[in-house]
């Protein structure tokens, strides 16, 4: 199934839009989060070192930005979300935009970390697939491939 760029702004109602986003999106975790890490650990070798007594503040502001940008881009996905073939869709039909994409990472990693594993279990009973952090951001995750 194919979505158009289009759709990307506007809330799909097919059913098929929303299959197997979850298990995409634990795949689209991992991929972003070995970029990140790989991404700060040459800044810190990039800075001589002095970037590994800064390594939880370098990963906010390096995830931060990475969502931000990506998530908040014109795909409306980050890498790891490309390869794996979906999407964060806002379900008013607004585009996303940068500071939304901040508060729904910044709510996913509190979630996550006070919730896990019971954050992806939400998945299998909340309608279209969708997380705790979507419910609070106004988001939803689709297919794009």
């Amino acid at each position: 199934m194919s979505i158009n760029s289009n759709t990307l702004h506007g809330v799909p109602q097919d059913w098929r839009a929303y299959s197997g986003t979850l298990s995409r999106r634990v795949f689209a975790f991992m991929i972003d989060y070995l970029m990140l890490s790989v991404i700060c650990v040459l800044l810190s070798i990039a800075t001589i070192g002095i970037g590994f007594f800064f390594y939880p503040t370098l990963f906010i502001l390096v995830a931060g930005l990475y969502f931000g940008l990506t998530i908040g881009g014109p795909r409306q996905a980050s890498l790891g979300m490309r390869a794996m073939g979906i999407a964060v869709i806002r379900v008013d039909g607004k585009s996303l935009d940068f500071l939304t994409a901040i508060v729904h990472m910044a709510i996913f990693w509190i979630l996550n970390a006070v919730l896990t594993p019971f954050i992806v279990l939400a998945g299998l009973f909340i309608e279209r697939n969708r997380l705790v952090h979507d419910l609070l951001t106004g988001t939803a995750v689709i297919r794009t491939a």
